[in-house]
């Protein structure tokens, strides 16, 4: 790059900073994933405790908040945004287009996927393949791909529960649908040992094409239900209807077990330990994502990505996995934490 072209982006960035810094210094400002948001806000919250300014935390979800972060540089825009999965080539080129280049991705742990119900409900145990049957637009049926004709658990199997199938569950938007449709209903799609999807799988090129268009959408025919953003409403919804389900990530489950109760996977409950072994079979990563333009504009910014990434809050032990984040194992979290710390730039992204 010319030096040229150096202090011209120095310049640009300068400008876009111009009325802030004509201002008060403004708060930070994190938007994002529903998943992380209570992450993020027990950082702030003890950023806060230690004298720095209260950073506005807001849960957009992990789409909108890509959207708002990759938007462009200055003062009008974020300066994180919180993943519950990694950042598209599609968010990536946004970003690039919009002068949001230099971005360092921050790895913070595990959380599984949990379906629960009301501890005042039937407790039971699904396969992916059940889950697939029970919320998918399209599943096979005789050996052709149809509209889901199933009303009850027990339409699907016997041994499940004669009750409605009714799930709330997250927005398009949202990386925990991203992640459900790719951990569940794709997973179930590409190792189907018979059927409609086996036939399919003989030829890979046709496989993928199909799983996008055939093996994605969740059912609009009033089984699933969108229940936004804020997945404290669902927990809420669950309690008031013992019969429900509803799907987020595992730390709600953890701040509610008082009221909840997890639907075991292939036998298994989410937990900590299962999360962290693999064992439990619907877990993902989450990340936050920082803006490195802004670090030394936006007052306190170092300082409070110092917080999140100390071992006091992302270690074993930390008050994050207090309310429910999978820690790092010790190793990679020294390399998050350098990465954090020294501003590294991501890496392409596939």
């Amino acid at each position: 790059m010319s030096k040229r072209t150096v202090l011209a982006a120095a310049a640009i960035c300068a400008a876009a900073f111009a009325p802030a810094m004509q201002a008060e210094a403004r708060e930070i400002k994190i938007v994002g994933s529903s998943t992380v948001f209570p992450y993020t806000q027990a950082v702030a919250e003890e950023f806060a405790k230690t004298g720095g300014k209260a950073p506005t935390v807001e849960s957009t979800g992990t789409g909108g908040g890509m959207k708002i972060f990759c938007a462009g540089v200055g003062e009008g825009h974020p300066d994180l945004t919180g993943a519950s999965r990694a950042m598209k080539s599609s968010e990536k080129e946004l970003c690039d287009k919009n002068g949001v280049n230099d971005v360092t991705e921050v790895l913070l742990g595990y959380d599984g996927l949990s379906i629960a119900n009301s501890r005042k409900g039937t407790k039971f145990s699904v396969t992916k393949a059940q889950v697939y049957q029970a919320l998918a637009a399209k599943v096979p049926v005789d050996g052709k791909l149809v509209d889901n004709p199933y009303k009850k658990w027990s339409d699907i199997d016997k041994a499940l529960p004669d009750q409605d199938i009714i799930a709330y569950g997250p927005p398009p938007t949202s990386g925990t649908r991203d992640a459900f449709v790719e951990l569940v209903f794709h997973h179930v799609c590409k190792k189907s040992k018979e059927g409609y999807w086996a036939e399919i799988a003989k030829d890979k090129k046709a496989q993928k094409k199909a799983i996008k268009a055939d093996c994605t959408a969740m059912r609009t025919d009033g089984p699933f239900i969108e229940a936004g953003e804020n997945d404290n409403l669902i927990v809420q919804r669950l309690d008031a209807d013992p019969k429900a389900v509803g799907i987020f990530g595992y730390s709600f489950l953890f701040e509610n077990q008082d009221k909840l109760q997890a639907l075991q996977i292939g036998g298994t409950e989410p937990s900590m330990d299962t999360i962290a072994s693999g064992e439990y079979g619907i877990s993902r990563p989450l990340f936050i994502y920082i803006k490195n333009a802004h670090r030394k504009v936006i007052d306190g910014m170092d300082a409070f990505i110092k917080e999140y990434v100390s071992s006091k809050a992302m270690g074993d032990g930390g008050y994050l996995s207090e309310r429910g984040l999978v820690v790092l194992p010790a190793d990679k979290l020294k390399e998050v934490q350098d990465s954090a710390l020294n501003a590294k730039k991501m890496a392409a992204v596939n």
